[in-house]
């Protein structure tokens, strides 16, 4: 089996994405600005938000397979499908089996299912953890006054009014990086095989092309790296091996708008005995 396919062994993983004149992630107690580290300036997108594309994709590359559905899913009731895993089995274990089986995001992300008619279902611990991703450089906000040719409000219309003003809040340019971590343990707990893992790599890639958005500007992954061990266990810690992908600058003086205005290196030529290195996604040259 190919390395980074191997759903009994851990997996530590670097993505590289950015954004291109658009907000990534809006936070919502600051007017929907782009997220940021207060203290640094960097910018953030929450973990939430990157399982949300996931979650959105997933069944548009499995359509149909009934192993596919996505139990966080707008306009559909948590309790309500807690409770049809209850009725269709035998005690907590099975209910959460169940679920594992017909949804992809509970196996992979887990789920806290402790909710509903009798105490629910427990919780699952997912084998597929995502960090918050930060830019590589500080980041800056700009807030846009827009305009629109027609009204909410007929009173408006008939007051003689013939524009409406709003904003918009984009970035100029942000390129980030985050790190996800699959554990090899967990995923034989909630029944993850190598398509459920060709499904996760395949949606990696293509979350942006397939959830594009004018707020959101021009996203595309950039880098997708995956570091396999032998074992569940693992052969080196996370951080040894995440931090042989590296970029710097390439002009210090030139503010970043592209992605080849960093340079790649990847340090791979000595990796510890047990550890295969897979690049998916690279569009450096």
């Amino acid at each position: 089996m190919t390395a980074h396919l191997d759903p009994s062994v851990r997996h530590d993983v670097v993505l590289l994405f950015d954004v291109t004149d658009g907000n990534p992630n809006g936070d919502p107690d600051a007017g929907n600005q782009p997220r940021t580290d207060d203290e640094t300036g960097h910018g953030l997108i929450t973990d939430v938000a990157m399982k949300r594309k996931i979650r959105d994709i997933v069944p548009e590359i499995k359509s149909g397979d009934p192993r596919y559905g996505i139990f966080v899913e707008a306009g559909h009731a948590l309790n309500t499908r807690i409770e049809e895993a209850l009725t269709a089995t035998e005690g907590i274990d099975d209910a959460q089996r169940w679920l594992c089986d017909h949804y992809f995001d509970v196996r992979m992300f887990g789920a806290v299912l402790s909710t509903g008619k009798a105490g629910g279902a427990g919780q699952v611990r997912g084998p597929l953890q995502l960090t918050f991703a930060r830019s590589l450089d500080p980041v800056l906000p700009s807030d846009h006054t827009i305009t629109r040719v027609t009204q909410t409000r007929q009173e408006d219309i008939d007051k003689g009014e013939r524009t409406e003003m709003g904003s918009k809040w984009t970035l100029p340019y942000g390129l980030y990086q985050a790190h996800a971590y699959y554990s090899g343990s967990r995923g034989t707990k909630t029944g993850i095989t190598d398509q459920d893992l060709q499904t996760l790599w395949t949606a990696l890639l293509n979350m942006f092309d397939h959830d594009r958005s004018a707020t959101r500007g021009d996203m595309k992954m950039c880098g997708l790296y995956v570091f396999s061990h032998q074992d569940a266990f693992g052969a080196a810690s996370a951080a040894s091996l995440t931090s042989r992908v590296q970029l710097r600058r390439t002009n210090e003086e030139k503010p970043p708008r592209h992605h080849t205005d960093y340079e790649r290196v990847i340090h791979n030529d000595d990796l510890p005995d047990g550890v295969t290195f897979t690049k998916l996604v690279d569009l450096w040259p």
